[in-house]
This record gives structure tokens, sequence and C-alpha cells, in this order.
């Protein structure tokens, strides 16, 4: 998911309190340029698989700790690389991860039930560095990946998507991201070689316009713009992802100066209220542009009890409805509503 300064920080602080309470591998799929940090010097991250399919599970923290002991783990039902699509869903789906995620712990939930409704699924892991390389502090933990820089992580999923066409033939992709994975898909499209091969691009959570982290990252910001470099200071802990997430930096100047979308894409960009760390949640919005159509939707709308987070909004019953919807699948006419519980998460029930 992504994160910016406190947030990677919160992220750490739940890691430390949960360990205290098919495809062939490839290990590295691809590196980056080293280009892209918004404060100094940068160092190329790769990518990998996710190989051997984890269990099923409905709850979040269950996904996160069985992500520390697997992680390189694919979600359920992701990773078939036999898996040709049918005639009524012609376009696999690629599913992005965000900061200090991996693809299991991410997409445990959703994963299965986007394959059960007749997809081919694929998902791996991008933006991998460690502590030595400036991933930042969460990558002393395993499986804490999207910490590189997003220009790098962009063209780690080009490479991805590239292989996905060629193994199930397609032509292009649907793209399910959390967080960080909407602006990596977005840098992809726009200045990656992406356009024209995605067709849906379905975010939760996206940081599509940075986040202010509850007031904590645009602090930051204008300490910066005063002159004093304290997201420099704190990149070295945070990881370089993180700093770029933070409003108002020239990532996302360049990656949004011409618009939000791009012609031929069908967005549906989805927010909670209760994110703590995409926020102001509405920045997640996208305004559509010519050639382009967006839906944005607010989690809670219709749905007060669903009460998910930056975290658990993935293992919502209304969100994978929503997700299902948009992808055209038809399995869910009507938007499930359930209660869905706050970092803990559990598909609807506790």
């Amino acid at each position: 998911m992504s994160r910016t300064l406190g947030a990677a920080l919160c992220a750490g602080v739940t890691a430390l309190a949960v360990l205290s309470a098919g495809g062939v591998a490839r290990a590295d799929i691809g590196t980056g340029s080293g280009s892209g940090s918004d404060s100094g010097s940068a160092t190329a991250s790769v990518a990998s698989d996710a190989v051997g399919e984890g269990p099923e599970v409905t709850a979040y923290l269950a996904a996160f700790g069985y992500g520390l002991t697997h992680p390189d783990a694919a979600p359920p039902g992701a990773n078939r690389w036999n898996c040709r699509p049918s005639a009524e869903h012609p376009r696999p789906v690629v599913l992005l991860h965000g900061t200090w995620m991996n693809a299991y712990d991410s997409f445990a939930y959703l994963s299965p039930r986007i394959a059960r409704a007749g997809y081919c699924v694929f998902a791996f892991n991008y933006g991998r560095e460690n502590l030595l390389t400036g991933g930042g502090v969460g990558t002393v933990l395993p499986g804490r990946h999207g910490v590189g820089p997003m220009e790098d992580s962009a063209r780690q999923f080009g490479t991805f998507v590239d292989r996905v066409l060629a193994a199930t033939g397609a032509s292009a992709v649907d793209v399910v991201a959390h967080s960080q994975g909407g602006p990596v898909a977005s840098q992809y499209l726009k200045f990656e070689g992406g356009e024209g091969k995605i067709g849906k691009f379905i975010s939760f959570g996206a940081t599509n316009h940075g986040t202010s982290l509850m007031g904590i990252a645009a602090l930051g910001r204008a300490i910066n713009n005063l002159g004093l470099d304290i997201l420099g200071f704190y990149q070295p802990m945070l990881g370089q992802s993180n700093i770029q997430q933070v409003v108002g930096s020239s990532f996302y100047a360049r990656l949004n100066a011409a618009g939000d979308t791009v012609p031929g894409v069908d967005y549906t960009v989805v927010g909670t209220r209760h994110d703590e760390v995409s926020n102001p949640y509405q920045w997640t919005f996208l305004q559509a542009g010519p050639g382009a159509t967006v839906r944005n939707i607010t989690l809670q709308e219709g749905c007060e009890q669903d009460l998910s987070d930056h975290l658990t909004m993935l293992y919502s019953p209304r969100s994978a409805s929503i997700a299902l919807r948009a992808l055209g699948s038809g399995t869910s006419p009507e938007l499930d509503c359930a209660f869905n519980p706050w970092l803990i998460g559990g598909g609807g029930q506790l």
C-alpha cells in the first residue's frame, strides 16, 4: 500500500504488533534505472514473481501474518500461466500492490473472487529494495516491497504486463491497483509505453494526487518548500516511494501535468472515508479527460457499516463487488454491503 512519512512508520508499528502477538519463478524480472527520487539520489529497485499460491483468507491481519512468513507467495487464483482468457472475459487482470506490501497480503481476499468469476489473474512484487539500498526501515521485515522510485516500478510493471500478454495472447489487460499501485500504473500508461495496453483501471485508496497524511506530510512539504530538506532527511528511513507520494512532489507535477487520465481507459476509483494513509480521501478521485470514463466511488455511500480503512478496503465484500462490477463480470448486479472492521478486516464478518 502507498504510505508516506508517518503512515509508513504506522505500518511498521502494525507489523511489529502482528509479529509479537503458479508460473515459473524468476527471482529478478526487472530493474529500474535508478531515477526518480524526489529529494536526492536514487537506487535501482527490482521486481520478482509471486509464486506458490497462499491460502484464501478473509481478514487482512491474517493475510499480513502469512505474507511475513511467505513473502513471495502468490495470492490464491493468481499466476496460473496456462490460463487463457475467454470470449466473455478477454483481458487478463493484473493486480498491483502498494507500498510496504506484497502481492499476497494485498490480494488474498480479492484475487480468488476475481479468478472464480472467470478471469485469468496475475500478480507480482515490484519496487524491491532493502534498508541499505534506500528501501527504508520497513524492509527489515520480509515482503515489504513497493519502496523504490515509482518510475522504476512503472517500468517493472510494464515488463510484467508484456509477459502476461505474451503468455495469454491478449492484446490488453485490466488492472486492479491498491494505493501506490494507482500512480505506478498511471506512470506506465502516460510515460512508459502503456497506452493501449490497459482497458479497465480499478483502484482502491490510490495516492493519485499524493497524500497530506492528515496534515503530517503536508507539513513536511511546506518545510521543504522553505528550503529545509526534511523529506530528504527522512527518505532513508521511509523509502523513496513514500517521499514521492507526499503531496506537492515533482513526481505528481509531472504525472498529472496533462490531466488525470489517458484516452481509451475506463477508470473506477474507490476511496474510503476512514483512510488514514491516502487522505484527504477525495484526492484519490480522478477527473475524466478526453476519451476516458471515470467513476469515483466513496465506499461508504449506501453502506455506512463498512468501516474499511486503507489496509482493509481490499478485504471488504463491497470492494469486491465494486471490482467485479467494474470488470464487467456480471456476477455482482447489486453491490454487497456488510460490516468490515477497521484495521482487522474480515470479509464482512469478525
